[in-house]
């Protein structure tokens, strides 16, 4: 039996940061050429986390709905289509330089950055600061189709995915055979020129969203958008994000986006402060209003009932895989003191921690590394298993607690006489023998599971 362990505080982002590195969960992109800003590549836990997050809303969306259907938009659209949203005019931030240091600032942003030559004052503040006028700057990553540079051929890589479900409303609509209020999800890469970037992954240039279009009758939209809202947090609460690390905050009437009549921002307690972690916006009829006016084409719904004829309006949760990430991460990171030594844990829950269970054999020899293998190869067959023989059985665990994976098994003399094995929990250290040939049905058993981080106390 161990002494009950001693818990530390929340991570700072650096030891976050570190954890990733060390782990394999996320590196610095083009790091052997001295990176690119804001930049990076996520690693085989990472890339298994990432998808685990995505497979957890998809869930969310299309499993536990019978009312959401999904969509793969393009990257790169028809230029119309940012015109119609007014991303071409509008989707711009305000620009400054410093002529000394040569940086630039988002001049609407100065209080929260730093002046390149002296990082304890503001941009502007410092003695040899020489700030421009400030200047639109359009967000959008420009880019040309076709073998020649002409205004012909100019596109953009997409700032966000939601326009691409918003141009294949009529397309869903005769396929799907659906009627308001329905839904259209979808996941994937969108690209922002961010002119100021940071805090690792929450803000980068390319990211992946989360995002669905909710196609309501006009009358009932303030009804969903609750809906929705209540949702979404209830989403992040489920996959075990500590409900005192979330916040709901409204937007107030001179933050709102033109197209918005009500938006909510589903804030979580980062490192760095609280910052957004998903949105739910009243869109109203602004989006398919606006296509249809540019492309000619009616984007209505017609009601075979009620003979009524209306431009559905839009509720949108929209949320960022690589925020949702790093937030678990971040909630996830826990040191404690266990009998005198101090261990790194990654309390994720178990549904979308990368590995499962790691299979262990007790050490190199006397059949068990053998044995561990079959053990290892009848679970990988039902759930994410590793298996892992390198180095002392401490330092495995100690390697597996800082992947997040739940479940340790080791086999060892007793395994070699009698069939069972030494199951171990990451969160309670918990040991107990089970029956090799009962493991599957057992952890599959417990993925499905209500989970509650052991940080709430």
């Amino acid at each position: 039996m161990t002494d009950a362990p001693v818990t530390s505080a929340d991570p700072s982002l650096d030891e976050a940061v570190a954890l990733c590195k060390r782990r394999g969960f996320i590196f610095p992109s083009s790091e052997i050429y001295g990176g690119v800003g804001s930049t990076y590549d996520y690693g085989h836990y990472g890339v298994l986390l990432k998808n685990n997050v995505k497979a957890e809303w998809w869930r969310a969306m299309l499993q536990d709905r019978d009312d959401i259907v999904a969509i793969d938009s393009a990257i790169i659209q028809h230029p119309k289509v940012w015109e119609a949203s007014g991303h071409l005019a509008g989707f711009t931030d305000p620009l400054v330089d410093c002529k000394t240091c040569k940086l630039r600032f988002r001049a609407d942003a100065l209080e929260d950055a730093q002046c390149g030559r002296k990082p304890s004052v503001r941009p502007g503040e410092g003695p040899d600061c020489e700030l421009t006028d400030a200047r639109e700057f359009n967000l959008m990553f420009e880019t040309n189709v076709g073998p020649v540079r002409d205004s012909a051929s100019v596109a953009y890589l997409r700032p966000e995915t939601a326009q691409g479900i918003f141009i294949n409303f009529k397309n869903v609509l005769q396929f799907a055979r659906k009627k308001p209020p329905f839904g259209i999800a979808q996941i994937g890469k969108s690209f922002r020129n961010e002119i100021t970037t940071g805090n690792f992954i929450f803000r980068t240039r390319e990211f992946e969203q989360m995002e669905m279009e909710y196609f309501v009758p006009p009358a009932e939209a303030e009804k969903w958008h609750r809906h929705w809202i209540e949702e979404r947090m209830r989403w992040y609460t489920e996959l075990g994000i500590r409900p005192d690390h979330l916040m709901l905050r409204p937007h107030g009437v001179d933050e709102l986006s033109h197209y918005s009549s009500a938006t909510s921002d589903i804030e979580y307690l980062f490192p760095m402060g609280w910052s957004e972690l998903e949105g739910i916006a009243n869109r109203g009829d602004f989006d398919l209003t606006q296509h249809a006016e540019f492309s000619g084409e009616k984007l209505e719904y017609f009601d075979q009932q009620t003979k009524e004829r209306y431009v559905p309006h839009v509720i949108e949760p929209a949320a960022g895989v690589d925020r949702a990430v790093l937030a678990l991460i971040v909630d996830g990171y826990d040191t404690e003191e266990v009998e005198g030594r101090q261990r790194t844990v990654l309390r994720l829950h178990p549904r979308i921690a990368p590995v499962k269970v790691a299979v262990l054999p007790l050490v190199s020899k006397e059949g068990m590394p053998e044995r561990a293998r079959e053990v290892f190869e009848s679970l990988r067959r039902r759930i994410p298993a590793e298996f892992d023989e390198g180095g002392s059985i401490g330092k495995r665990y100690r390697r597996q607690d800082e992947i997040g994976t739940p479940w340790g098994v080791t086999v060892d003399g007793q395994t070699m006489e009698n069939g069972t094995v030494t199951l171990r929990d990451r969160d309670s250290l918990e040991q107990t023998r089970v029956p090799a040939d009962e493991l599957g049905e057992l952890l599959a058993d417990r993925l499905e599971q209500p989970w509650r981080s052991p940080k709430l106390g």
